[in-house]
């Protein structure tokens, strides 16, 4: 198989997907090149859903699309947490040792 036109390719998913848009593919390219890298490599696909979801569900304009992207690559660009790293949201922090706290008239609110 060779080289596929692209904007074929984005004609027919459309249409596929009965969906009328727009696409700037190299704003598109450009920005999962540079979460895969950044990143990791399968950010390059999400990030893109990510971001055709976001503009989707704020009917933006091409204009403000790019705005969009530019925030996500941005972010990508910056990211800096290796990929094994724990979110610091999800960090289980120590809890206190009250075993000899008497809890029997403690009152509960359901």
């Amino acid at each position: 198989m060779g080289f596929v036109n692209l904007h074929d390719w984005i004609d027919e998913l459309a249409d596929v997907l009965d969906v009328e848009t727009e696409v700037d593919e190299g704003l598109i390219l450009d920005l999962a090149r540079v979460a895969a890298h950044n990143v990791q490599r399968t950010a390059a696909p999400i990030t893109a859903y990510v971001l055709g979801f976001a503009a989707g569900a704020g009917g933006l304009d091409p204009e403000q699309v790019e705005r969009l992207a530019a925030k996500a690559q941005q972010l990508a660009e910056n990211w800096d947490r290796p990929s094994d790293a724990r979110d610091p949201d999800d960090v289980d922090d120590d809890v206190p040792d009250d075993s000899t706290v008497d809890h029997s008239t403690d009152r509960y609110e359901d």
